[in-house]
């Protein structure tokens, strides 16, 4: 089986697309997978680590408002058009997989007019901007989250599956986990991250929180992923501030053993991913959460929101956030065993531990017509 997939611009959109081409060669080793992606986004390190061929089209998001930007966007609608047949026709795909960003957009349209098998995935809770513009011609849309399936109007092939999980989320207890990271029993392990370049008002937050904490005792344990983009200003006042003497308290750039660091932690501080959110419940873990305000369509807020309403996190919006409400959000949680187990029960309501096998049996649907 041939499978083109394609999306990208953030690790939200490659990281299902590599997860879904992970299980496939899992359940078909030779399977050829290759993908498309444009020249500027993140899937040029992300999927070409891991081994695949990645084809460039040029194609640029259109801006919400009205702006000169979106003449160009319409031309590079027409133009990469051309360029996604022209791999289309030289790869001959029996599937055209997208996860999402507008790069899907032109391989899933020039697929669905050759007659060739379209799938999409939606992580997020509502569709993107491609995917709702393209629904009409894909042969199924698949969703993370249930409450999608209401904004999008060709119900009749939604289906529910989750989101799909690359190797490690889920697969090591939280006992082995703290014992591999040195984590003694009797403390609370708190683990605050904001993504791979890192989020300035959560760094800024949980540093003052980690001088909160050094005053406070050594019952909780508090490590911070700064991001690329933040880790020498931080780390810098990090070690003025003399908290790296502090053996309670790491400050890191990056966290490379994610799935070790989340299994073992009490409660996590984090972003409104889909993606961060389906690993929180997949591992059933106690979280505040900050969406972004920096992304289209406000979609971390949305997705922040749906686990909030039903009691599975904790939810703290930037524009508000200060160092105190946040850390009495952490204190409270810290302080009260049983209002993370009632947090980590609800955020379990939401982990699909199948949905990679779902995804899987749909692309098996749609290749054997």
């Amino acid at each position: 089986m041939r499978v083109l997939m394609t999306g990208g611009g953030t690790a939200g959109h490659i990281n299902p697309a590599l997860a879904i081409a992970g299980t496939i060669k899992k359940n078909m080793p030779d399977a050829e997978i290759e993908f498309v992606g444009t020249a500027r986004g993140l899937e040029n390190t992300l999927v070409t680590k891991e081994g695949y061929k990645l084809h460039h089209v040029n194609i640029m998001g259109i801006s919400r408002s009205l702006s000169p930007r979106n003449l160009k966007a319409a031309f590079l609608m027409i133009s990469s058009q051309l360029e996604a047949k022209k791999i289309i026709k030289e790869f001959k795909p029996d599937i055209v997989i997208g996860t999402g960003g507008y790069v899907c957009w032109p391989a899933l349209k020039v697929a669905s007019k050759m007659g060739i098998p379209t799938l999409a995935h939606e992580s997020n809770a509502r569709p993107g901007l491609a995917i709702k513009q393209l629904q009409g011609s894909l042969d199924k849309i698949l969703v993370n989250f249930k409450d999608t399936e209401k904004y999008i109007k060709a119900k009749e092939k939604v289906i529910h599956v989750g989101n799909p999980l690359r190797g490690g989320f889920g697969g090591l207890d939280y006992k082995s986990a703290r014992e591999k990271l040195g984590i003694p029993d009797g403390k609370t392990y708190v683990l605050a991250f904001g993504g791979s370049l890192g989020a300035q008002r959560i760094n800024e937050t949980v540093f003052a929180y980690m001088k909160h904490l050094d005053k406070q005792g050594d019952d909780v344990i508090c490590h911070l992923a700064t991001g690329r983009n933040y880790y020498n200003d931080f780390s810098s006042q990090f070690a003025s501030a003399g908290l790296d003497k502090n053996e309670n308290l790491q400050m890191l750039e990056y966290i490379h053993d994610m799935h070790v660091r989340m299994s073992a932690a009490d409660i996590i501080v984090c972003r409104a991913g889909a993606m961060t959110i389906s690993e929180l419940a997949m591992m059933r873990k106690a979280c505040v959460i900050i969406p972004s305000p920096n992304v289209v369509d406000n979609h971390q807020y949305k997705n922040a929101k749906v686990l909030s309403d039903a009691g599975a996190a904790v939810m703290l919006e930037e524009s508000s956030l200060n160092d105190e409400s946040f850390a009495k959000a952490l204190d409270s949680l810290v302080s009260s065993p049983k209002k993370r187990r009632d947090i980590e029960a609800n955020v379990a309501q939401f982990a699909r531990p199948d949905a990679n096998k779902l995804i899987y049996d749909e692309i098996l649907k749609l290749t054997s017509k």
